[in-house]
């Protein structure tokens, strides 16, 4: 299985970047060196135990409560990616194309496409 982490302005309602992999650490450790500058405020997650080793203390808000926007993008990529859908024909057969198809989609929903109108 391969799970996506996303990383989410809440305010600006944007995606800011993203890492697949497993659901251990190390995935998240990818991801968190990608943002850690980004993150100027408070940190949201939910009480996924990995979150604990690279996010640092300080920054961290785990509650299910203040999740809610990756939530959302969650299921917008189940409904316009065919292949995130559960019990379809449609599946990835090889990352690389799960990694641009999820990245093109947050383009699109961060209007940095100007070819897909």
């Amino acid at each position: 299985y391969c799970w996506i982490w996303l990383a989410v302005d809440r305010n600006g309602h944007r995606f800011i970047n993203c890492e697949i992999g497993t659901r251990g650490t190390e995935t998240g450790i990818k991801l968190w060196e990608k943002v850690k500058d980004l993150a100027k405020g408070i940190v949201c997650a939910d009480y996924w135990k990995a979150y604990n080793e690279f996010v640092p203390k300080e920054l961290l808000v785990q509650s299910k409560a203040e999740t809610y926007t990756v939530e959302g993008y969650n299921s917008l990529f189940r409904h316009f990616l065919a292949r995130l859908r559960r019990k379809t024909k449609c599946y990835t057969k090889a990352k690389y194309m799960l990694v641009h198809s999820v990245k093109l989609l947050m383009m699109k929903r961060n209007n940095q496409l100007a070819i897909l109108f």
